[in-house]
């Protein structure tokens, strides 16, 4: 059986961080939006990802949840990496330098709760068996928990639907790449002894393993023994557990009471594009990574913030159909980095060859004593550090994530939770509008707090869309153009 719905804006698939965080800013943007979701509406407290970065931590917080989620965790300021190499998040240029140790699932009660807030529509239950596109929009076919299959029309739709993507299935896109780890274990247990810190990482010989606190008496463990490969249904037990825990930290901390025990693989995969027409992806539909780094949902949540701002001026009219062609341009490049680094950092983790173990040596060594190779795998492995691409001859600003700077108001990231650009201006630039300040449409204008020369836009993710030394007003408005170039 079969039916049809009224025509909507934006349908976005999968109910994980990314499309929750997407979902959230196009309701706050006044952009109507359905999330369609297979599982039923349920917040596990099951998940693989537990680490929130830097740059993933300003996106929320100028969304009002950093410091909410900041509470859920426990903070790090030192990752070790071979045993040898050290990088000190202290040293970050940002409010939060540190890595949050918290569950995914506190990301996605704080996401799920705001969306809710601005009045997304959730059907959970809910599965994607067709798609197909037009010069219009796109028809999604979804069926519902009693078996009936209902066509919804919308404008755009986004696939956020994980590595098994539906959405990306239903476009004919490859999913290139490879397993760089063929069989990992995840369990979250507690602990007869506490470990000396939040988090605990180490190799032996064939094994390796890793421990995180999430602060509530739950510890999360992964690992792997390269002499037991096997797959991902094979049984699994806690015995296992322990064991590579022994060999690779030398210790089994008391491990007991396992709530959830999973073994997987690990892939390296990225879609060649990520928008086909009506139709965008993000997150784990786009791109999938090995764990080392903590990179994965990180990535996925800078896809959302970068996208959101866009699709809500296209669809509103403000930008054309055309303006979209800029997500995949700037997002694309970032995926593909992420792949190469975590993928470098596992296969060197992994390193058997005595060559391959020596250039683990030297590259650590490297690092160590070379301060801007430090600040580098930092940047990045944070988020950061990336740029967006910008035009010839623009301020070297431009395409650069901002910090979280000061102003006359207050900061940055608190100006940027109304969603809009907001223009930072010196203290001696006149009103930049004229007759026309405060419209909506217009960026909210701020003023740096203390004598900066330089007049600064930035666009609703936190990158810099223009900038300029010693504008006048005129130069203002001309700049203003770039709001959606």
């Amino acid at each position: 059986m079969t039916g049809t719905v009224s025509p909507q804006p934006v349908i976005v698939v999968g109910s994980g961080p990314t499309g929750l965080l997407l979902a959230g800013d196009l309701a706050a943007a006044g952009v109507p939006v359905t999330l369609v979701e297979r599982r039923p509406r349920k917040t596990s407290n099951l998940s693989r990802a537990f680490g929130v970065h830097a740059r993933t931590l300003e996106q929320l917080d100028a969304r009002g949840l950093a410091d909410e989620l900041i509470a859920t965790g426990s903070t790090i300021t030192g990752l070790r990496l071979f045993r040898r190499l050290s990088l000190d998040l202290g040293t970050l240029p940002s409010r939060f330098p540190f890595l949050l140790i918290t569950p995914q699932y506190e990301v996605e009660r704080l996401l799920e709760r705001r969306a809710r807030e601005l009045g997304v529509e959730f059907r959970y239950e809910s599965e994607v068996v067709g798609l197909r596109q037009d010069a219009d929009g796109a028809d999604l076919d979804v069926r519902g928990a009693d078996g009936t299959v209902v066509t919804h029309r919308a404008a755009y739709v986004v696939g956020t639907d994980g590595h098994r993507s539906a959405v990306r299935e239903a476009l004919g896109l490859p999913f290139p790449g490879t397993s760089v780890i063929k069989s990992l274990i995840l369990a979250d247990v507690r602990l007869a002894e506490r470990p000396d810190s939040v988090l605990t990482v180490n190799g032996a010989g064939n094994a390796f393993a890793m421990i995180a606190s999430f602060g509530d008496g739950w510890y999360r463990v992964m690992g792997w023994n390269r002499d037991h490969e096997v797959p991902d249904d094979a049984p699994l037990d806690l015995d296992e557990v322990k064991e590579i825990a022994r060999r690779a930290l030398g210790t089994d901390y008391g491990m007991h009471d396992a709530r959830w025990l999973s073994r997987f693989h690990s892939d390296e995969r990225q879609v060649p594009r990520y928008r086909v027409g009506r139709v965008l992806l993000a997150g784990d539909a786009a791109h999938i990574h090995s764990p080392a780094g903590g990179q994965g949902m990180n990535t996925g949540l800078q896809d959302a913030a970068n996208l959101g701002w866009k699709l809500a001026a296209v669809v509103q009219g403000r930008a054309s159909d055309g303006f979209l062609d800029t997500y995949e341009a700037e997002r694309h490049p970032v995926g593909k980095a992420v792949l190469r680094s975590s993928g470098g950092l596992v296969r060197l983790a992994r390193a058997q060859n005595p060559a391959l173990r020596a250039v683990r040596g030297l590259v650590s060594a490297f690092a160590n004593a070379a301060r801007p190779v430090r600040t580098k795998a930092l940047a990045q492995i944070s988020g950061i550090g990336y740029r967006y691409p910008a035009p010839r001859g623009a301020h070297r600003l431009v395409g650069t994530r901002i910090p979280d700077v000061a102003l006359e108001s207050g900061r940055l990231y608190e100006a940027l939770r109304g969603g809009r650009f907001v223009l930072i201006a010196p203290r001696a630039l006149p009103e930049p509008y004229g007759n026309r300040a405060g419209h909506e449409d217009l960026p909210a204008v701020e003023r740096w707090a203390g004598e900066s020369r330089t007049t600064v836009l930035v666009r609703p993710d936190g990158y810099v869309a223009w900038a300029a030394e010693d504008a006048d007003a005129a130069a203002v408005e001309k700049g203003l153009t770039f709001q959606f170039a």
